[in-house]
């Protein structure tokens, strides 16, 4: 693993201090044979002129638009393939990452480990979970076990098996993306992860999370923030086309109710704290999500 090829990835769409405080964290990574790669997604506040100025060793992708996450991230991870990166470390521009993190994902690599992921914790509480991934029920794909919100104090510090994980922060090794595949570009933006977590779990690979591996995280800038109007629409869009993909015939049955009652759920939550546009967002996310799942077939 010490010879391998790693390229540190972000992508970014505006917001350049919190672009800039994250490849600040990126370029103090300990590992010596890694490239630093930003992608930007079209920003509008000169983020990647204010780069090149303030740090001029890291390679930088300029897309003419704002192709979302999956098709934005998709660019860096192809550019670092043909660079011949073994594994590629990917960021979100809003999150700092510990100096040793890339070493400590780095020293669970294998070739049957396809991904790895840090703890990720909420950057304005350093000590609480955001994500440490988890495990899916087999027939509804419930997502359980992220442990969001609590506290570490050591209950997690063995490396753990794990059905999904954040792509907030992931390593992601070429084997995997050869086999597998890059995101699906159909996500604009939210469950791209889950859905590439799916196939390599489909596919034999092993998910892991590196427990003393750490980032921290800012949550849900890009999109406006939680349970704006814009993070409900395209949460709801992805969740239909996620469940669409992956949930075929008498598995529906099962699936179906609930999925049902989580929108109801969330629809009502929103109304009852005032948030009518963010629910009327989330109705039209679910909706336009429907069709392009039917669409697709």
């Amino acid at each position: 693993m010490s010879n391998s090829l790693v390229y540190v990835l972000t992508l970014s769409w505006n917001r350049v201090e919190e672009t800039l405080a994250c490849l600040r964290s990126m370029r103090a990574l300990q590992f010596a044979n890694k490239r630093l790669l930003l992608v930007d997604n079209g920003s509008s506040d000169g983020t990647p002129e204010q780069v090149s100025h303030k740090m001029p060793n890291i390679e930088i992708i300029a897309n003419s638009s704002n192709m979302g996450f999956a098709a934005g991230s998709n660019v860096g991870l192809r550019y670092a393939l043909r660079q011949g990166a073994d594994y590629v470390f990917l960021l979100n521009n809003d999150t700092e990452v510990d100096p040793e993190a890339l070493e400590q994902v780095c020293s669970l690599a294998d070739p049957d480990v396809g991904i790895v992921a840090p703890k990720v914790y909420y950057a304005s509480e350093p000590e609480r979970i955001w994500s440490i991934g988890g495990l899916c029920h087999s027939l509804t794909l419930e997502k359980k076990g992220d442990a969001r919100g609590k506290l570490d104090q050591g209950q997690w510090d063995e490396p753990l098996e794990r059905d999904y994980v954040t792509g907030c922060a992931v390593l992601l090794s070429r084997r995997l993306l050869s086999e597998v595949g890059l995101f699906d570009e159909r996500f604009f933006m939210y469950y791209e992860d889950s859905d590439m977590c799916l196939r390599a779990r489909k596919a034999g690979f092993r998910i892991l999370l590196a427990p003393k591996a750490k980032v921290w995280h800012r949550v849900a800038l890009s999109s406006g923030g939680s349970s704006s109007p814009n993070e409900r629409y395209w949460m709801a869009r992805s969740s239909a086309l996620f469940f669409g993909k992956h949930v075929k015939g008498i598995r529906w049955s099962v699936v179906l109710p609930y999925r049902l009652g989580s929108a109801i759920r969330t629809t009502a939550r929103l109304i009852l704290i005032g948030n009518t546009e963010a629910a009327q967002a989330y109705l039209r996310g679910l909706r336009d999500g429907i069709a392009e799942a039917k669409r697709l077939g």
